[in-house]
């Protein structure tokens, strides 16, 4: 960054759009009772409206396509697409709605907690993510970015995704509580 381009700060309303190719929306969920498994939404759009003045008045709104999901396999995503998980066909989307931004977010590092409407499969639920503005940058093509990361969990069930295969030697082959994690970059909307 030179000096003749400062990094712009957070201090009128603003609206932001979600750059999906610089953001990442991760989840994670137990295979076997024993294993970790990650996967990822590669597309996704969405708006952050940030008022720093007055958080409260600040909102986010997302749509995920679940289509774009990916965890490595195939075969797995595939699954994931179906009726027994997330059925696209009828559900091609997650949609994610802020109801209510807890905390200030004016300096990097500053913690927060973005409380919205989460809907998977058609089904509505409350989540709590625990945010953190991690800044703001003038990109080298002149354009105002800002970046926050969040996660949180859900219990999969709670949205209709319910499928499972009880294992022999006891456990299940999915876990039931799915970990989100964000990482996510907008850019200012002229």
């Amino acid at each position: 960054m030179t000096a003749t381009q400062p990094a712009p700060t957070l201090v009128t309303p603003t609206t932001w759009a979600l750059d999906p190719t610089h953001s990442l929306l991760e989840f994670s969920v137990k295979h076997l009772m024993i294993t970790t498994v990650k996967g990822h939404f590669g597309a996704a759009t969405g708006t952050l409206t940030i008022d720093p003045t007055r958080p409260a008045q600040s909102h986010v709104d997302v749509t995920i396509d679940v289509a774009s999901i990916d965890t490595r396999t195939e075969q797995r995503d595939q699954h994931l697409r179906s009726p027994d998980f997330f059925d696209v066909e009828k559900f091609p989307s997650i949609t994610f709605k802020s109801t209510r931004i807890a905390g200030a977010f004016v300096s990097a590092g500053d913690a927060f907690q973005i409380v919205g409407a989460l809907t998977i499969k058609g089904v509505t639920r409350e989540v709590v993510l625990e945010a953190a503005f991690d800044g703001t940058i003038r990109d080298p093509w002149g354009g105002d970015r800002v970046s926050f990361t969040a996660h949180t969990k859900i219990d999969r069930r709670d949205f209709g995704l319910t499928w499972n295969q009880a294992l022999e030697a006891g456990g299940v082959v999915v876990g039931t509580e799915v970990k989100i994690a964000l990482e996510v970059q907008a850019t200012k909307v002229a």
